[in-house]
């Protein structure tokens, strides 16, 4: 079974999505939420998964403002934007207490999304969403950063001191960082930091965690966190395996999510 690609406009911005699976009026909404510099083509297993083992469901995958086809917002968004998105386009299709399936970024969009609309699972696939510990060398290094900007252009001038600033970002910063554009890259600085954990326990939806047990960009440590304070949750966790767990065991992770969403409502 194969999804179609469509477009909605929302505040401004060309969100591309595919959709595909049951298209009467009971059908199960299952929407599903990419990573951060990925694409909604990176969910296809979870997408193929549910429209093929998962009767009754309609899937929509989303390539978030930003990534994919969908246009860039034209302002520096938090996840709280990225939230209501994702709210204004639950409400214009309609889709009344979804499934969400998301990774990384999608995940802590998912986390905010179900901690205050009506939702009837969740599934959080190596999410971001709580604050990362940080070392005292980390510190020094934003610290020093931050000196050089304001500092540089008194020393070197304006001009240059841009082109060090920018050769030092692509040096010290992620790969996601790097090749993301200026306002993408203001996005993720502000997104990274904010921290979801009081928003763990409103989530009264069933929830499954899908985790990389050797995950250093979410660690393991995050989803043993969340299923402690979020009331209906339970981990699936993979020895061996990384942030994109559910790319390094795929069979699993279908396994798991069919499972999960064709399982029976609690009374």
């Amino acid at each position: 079974m194969e999804a179609s690609e469509k477009t909605i406009e929302i505040e401004g911005i060309d969100l591309h999505y595919r959709v595909g699976g049951d298209t009467s009026p009971d059908a199960r909404p299952v929407i599903i939420l990419h990573g951060w510099g990925c694409r909604a083509s990176t969910m296809n297993l979870f997408e193929q998964t549910v429209l093929d083992r998962c009767p009754g469901t309609a899937v929509y995958n989303l390539d978030l403002p930003g990534f994919g086809s969908s246009s860039e917002p034209a302002e520096v968004f938090g996840i709280e934007d990225y939230v209501r998105v994702l709210e204004t386009f639950v409400h214009r299709l309609g889709l009344l207490n979804p499934i969400l399936i998301g990774h990384s970024f999608g995940g802590r969009m998912s986390i905010l999304y179900s901690s205050r609309n009506a939702v009837e699972r969740v599934i959080l696939v190596d999410a971001a969403g709580i604050k990362p510990r940080r070392s005292l060398k980390y510190y020094g290094k934003v610290y020093s950063f931050k000196a050089a900007k304001r500092l540089l252009p008194f020393i070197v001038g304006r001009s240059r001191a841009s082109k060090v600033i920018d050769r030092w970002r692509g040096k010290a910063g992620s790969s996601d960082y790097a090749s993301a554009s200026p306002r993408m890259r203001a996005i993720l600085s502000k997104v990274v930091n904010e921290d979801l954990t009081s928003c763990l326990p409103k989530i009264k939806a069933p929830t499954l965690l899908i985790w990389g047990e050797n995950d250093t960009a979410t660690p393991l440590r995050d989803a043993r966190l969340m299923e402690k304070l979020i009331p209906d949750a339970g981990l699936v966790s993979y020895p061996d395996c990384g942030h994109y767990s559910f790319l390094d065991r795929p069979a699993q992770t279908r396994a798991v999510v069919e499972s999960f969403i064709n399982s029976p409502k609690k009374a």
